[in-house]
């Protein structure tokens, strides 16, 4: 079992940066291909950004490329998400998800991911 706890979430304007943070627990973080996903109101949930298990790689929607940027420190079991040059698009709930196969990459598929947090809101205003 893998928990993931987020943060980081919060009122922004357009234009800031938030940075958002998920731990994980167990002790097995560095094996897991790690992902961010966002789902806003009355909308389907999509892949926001990957990054691989020693940190090496990462994949990004093109609707955030160049302005987020993911990373993760293996020893405390945490990924961030840099967000920057936020706009009223990006609000969302936020979530962090892990891939404990790792088959596929770049990591887009929601149903690869065996295990989700709770989610951060991100709220952007004009």
């Amino acid at each position: 079992q893998v928990q993931l706890v987020e943060s980081g979430g919060g009122l922004v304007q357009a234009g800031g940066s938030l940075r958002l943070s998920c731990v994980a627990s167990g002790r097995t973080f560095s094996s897991y291909t790690m992902g961010w996903f966002r789902q806003a109101p009355g909308k389907e949930r999509e892949f926001v950004g990957g990054i691989n298990r020693s940190g090496s790689g990462t994949d990004y929607a093109d609707s955030v490329k160049g302005r987020f940027a993911i990373s993760r420190d293996n020893a405390r079991n945490t990924v961030y998400l840099q967000m920057n040059s936020l706009n009223a698009k990006d609000t969302a709930a936020y979530y962090c998800a892990a891939d404990l196969k790792g088959r596929y990459w770049p990591p887009t598929d929601s149903n690869d991911y065996a295990y989700w947090g709770q989610g951060t809101q991100v709220t952007v205003s004009p």
